[in-house]
């Protein structure tokens, strides 16, 4: 993962394709019992797959055969749900964060979705063409001896995952449209 982030850390977010536009959508993994452990300001989650398409192509609650919707449906459906655990902190420069144990399982979606929409390149591209392991970021900064101190007691944590949110970006912040149930039809928000 070190060279995953050292190839982020290279260029300013505008300039290397970072910024999150109008329309764009994420399919992220909701882990609220980790919240508390989180300090960067949002909700705990594991990414499948940042950026997936356009909301225009995904058409959430659209039985329209060619909107995207009718598809991740039958994807995550075919997922059983799984419980990941999340036992120790690591550290890449500027960034601290867990990694589920075992990632198979989210690996194993975001590898679905990739297979069906090999367009939606993870994270724009900035660090390389396969993104990043399976990770929850915790903080952002230089220095993490101090929240790991205060954090660590709260660990290990058990996260069973059920379904996989499909987000929207609004032109300036995410909200969260959908949830496809992990072996069952998808829930409108």
């Amino acid at each position: 993962m070190t060279e995953q982030l050292s190839a982020r850390q290279d260029g300013p977010a505008e300039e290397d394709g970072w910024g999150d536009r109008a329309g764009d959508t994420a399919l992220t993994i909701p882990l609220p019992a980790l919240d508390p452990l989180v300090t960067t300001g949002i909700r705990a989650h594991a990414t499948v797959l940042y950026p997936f398409l356009p909301l225009v192509r995904v058409r959430p609650g659209s039985a329209d055969p060619d909107g995207a919707d009718t598809t991740l449906r039958a994807l995550f459906a075919s997922h059983a749900p799984f419980t990941l655990r999340f036992a120790a902190f690591r550290e890449e420069p500027g960034v601290l964060f867990l990694a589920p144990e075992p990632p198979g399982p989210l690996a194993a979606l975001t590898d679905a979705v990739r297979a069906r929409w090999p367009e939606a390149v993870p994270y724009r591209g900035i660090f390389g063409p396969e993104g990043l392991d399976p990770h929850v970021t915790v903080a952002h900064g230089e220095e993490f001896g101090a929240v790991r101190a205060r954090l660590a007691p709260a660990l290990p944590v058990a996260c069973h995952v059920t379904g996989v949110r499909l987000i929207v970006h609004d032109g300036h912040t995410w909200r969260d449209r959908l949830t496809y149930r992990l072996g069952g039809p998808a829930r409108l928000r």
